[in-house]
């Protein structure tokens, strides 16, 4: 009898368990038996792994060969296992020493060539390999760079399983040809997400691509603060308006006003978009916020998750840390959109499926965008809405009053008059307008230094009423709402968070009346004393 073991990495979601991949060859009849809770692409493997162990130049053993994965009970998935299947293999069978993998984590999947394919979910393999106090990691070459980001690990990138064989073997490593550009044929990008990546870039004249910019924005200044507000405390905004108002170009400029994403934040995205296979050819580090923008008729698995057997991450997972856009958001499923008032308070996604309950990130700038009735013309100067009065109202019910409860700033966005579209003077630069969003984000760290929130959007209401009470007084308008029921528990917790924003933008200590009318303002849409404009000049 010969045994042998290494080791890979389960994924569930976006976390990982490692697995021990044992081979053992008893004398018998000649078969391969695969156990241990696999699915039908992993036991597929077992055909792989024999064509890749033959086409490498080395003998498969004539015995009943036994693979376990263990532990059983965790699900198994993907075509990943399949490199840590042929080195345990070849380890039992002495093609190699079998003490040369025992301390090894391999991951990526085996063409019948035996050339090593890259695989999702590298990232966030690694992360859990290295918890688990493994130091030296075996990728495809395609990976490596991916792998090379959790540090104090150890990668080898290989091409071929030849080239592995020949490592542990100590033998001379055999050249292979370059793998394929990523993106020229099948592979992990091909088979992930098509949302756009960090922001969405424009072709310029020059052939260059560069973000868009929020000088472009011809007028619309309350909107324009809304964005402001929104990237420096991390607030959900809505924007409500007639066809062509520009409510989709807002939206567009609203990931180029959140600062870069930390280190932790960075890796956090990046396994994400890792497992939906979704990272930019050529960036296995994404750095800016992300920023996704599904249809409209999107269905509740690509919105926040899900898909047959274990759920993958939706567009609500892909945005995490960055902006999520619903464009013609009243087109959208009701059981849909309510679908994200859970994410919405607690940061994340949690999928409930017979095989497992998987938890997604999911801490996103949720902006939602809408036109007024089917027609668009409702309550626009000059247009006369072909809409009757309950075709409206069943059109903006589509919209809960629980979700919209949960989004901050409420906008609405008007046409652009021809003055403003001619004018010369355009506004302020992405550029200028992000400084003072970093500004406020600093102060706000500043504050919560040693709580674990960052943004005001993420503080509890409970401590902006006491440990953080505004200027006394302040409350004033926003206690009368409440007691006329106008303004909920929660939302005046929301109308505080605002108001600190608006105090951090403004550069005050706490926050004064007219930072807290400002906040109403932007929620309920009525001005309140000075107003919007007054509290942020």
């Amino acid at each position: 009898m010969a045994f042998a073991r290494t080791c890979a990495v389960a994924l569930v979601g976006v976390e990982g368990v490692v697995v021990e991949v044992q081979a053992d060859l008893e004398p018998g009849v000649a078969a391969f038996t695969l156990v241990g809770l696999a699915d039908k692409s992993l036991n597929e493997s077992r055909d792989r792994v024999r064509a890749a162990v033959l086409n490498s130049g080395a003998e498969w053993p004539q015995k009943k060969l036994t693979v376990g994965l263990s532990p059983a009970a965790v699900p198994k998935c993907g075509s990943g296992f399949d490199l840590a299947v042929a080195a345990a293999v070849l380890a039992a069978a002495e093609r190699i020493d079998p003490r040369a993998i025992a301390d090894l984590l391999l991951i990526g999947e085996l063409g019948l060539d035996g050339g090593v394919r890259p695989v999702r979910g590298v990232l966030p393999a690694v992360l859990t390999a290295a918890d688990a106090g493994y130091r030296q990691v075996v990728v495809a070459e395609q990976n490596a760079a991916e792998a090379a980001l959790v540090p104090d690990v150890a990668v080898l990138g290989v091409r071929s399983l030849r080239q592995l064989i020949a490592v542990l073997a100590g033998e001379p490593v055999p050249d292979e040809p370059p793998p394929r550009p990523e993106g020229s044929g099948p592979g992990p990008r091909g088979a992930g997400w098509g949302y756009p990546r960090p922001g969405g870039l424009y072709r310029t004249l020059d052939g260059t691509e560069r973000p868009p910019d929020l000088a472009e924005v011809a007028g619309q200044r309350l909107a324009r603060r809304a964005l402001e507000v929104a990237a420096a405390g991390r607030h959900h905004l809505f924007l409500q308006g007639s066809p062509g108002a520009g409510k989709t170009m807002l939206a567009e400029r609203l990931p180029g006003l959140l600062p870069p994403l930390s280190r932790q934040e960075a890796l956090e995205v990046t396994a994400v978009h890792s497992v939906s296979g979704s990272l930019p050819p050529g960036r296995p580090l994404v750095d800016r916020p992300p920023y996704c923008a599904p249809h409209h008729s999107a269905s509740l698995p690509a919105l926040v998750g899900g898909g047959s057997g274990l759920p993958r991450p939706g567009a609500a997972s892909l945005a995490h840390h960055g902006v999520l856009f619903l464009d013609e958001a009243a087109e959208m499923s009701s059981r849909v959109l309510d679908a994200l008032r859970q994410p919405l308070e607690s940061g994340q996604v949690v999928v409930a499926r017979s095989a497992g309950v998987l938890r997604m990130p999911a801490r996103v700038l949720l902006v939602l965008a809408a036109n007024p009735c089917p027609c668009g013309r409702h309550g626009s100067p000059g247009g006369e809405c072909e809409c009757l009065p309950g075709t409206v109202r069943r059109y903006r019910a589509r919209l809960s009053g629980p979700l919209l409860d949960r989004i901050d700033l409420r906008v609405p966005v008007e046409p652009v008059g021809r003055a403003e579209l001619t004018s010369a003077s355009g506004g302020e630069s992405t550029a200028a307008v992000a400084e003072r969003v970093l500004a406020a984000r600093e102060r706000a760290a500043a504050r919560y230094a040693g709580t674990g929130w960052t943004t005001n959007g993420e503080a509890p209401g409970h401590e902006l009423r006491t440990r953080w009470a505004p200027a006394p007084g302040a409350l004033a308008r926003a206690e009368t709402d409440m007691d006329r029921g106008t303004l909920t528990a929660r939302g005046l917790d929301r109308v505080l968070r605002v108001a600190w924003t608006v105090a951090d933008l403004a550069g005050h200590d706490r926050p004064t009346a007219d930072d807290v009318d400002a906040a109403l303002e932007f929620r309920t849409g009525v001005r309140r004393g000075a107003g919007v404009a007054g509290s942020l000049s």
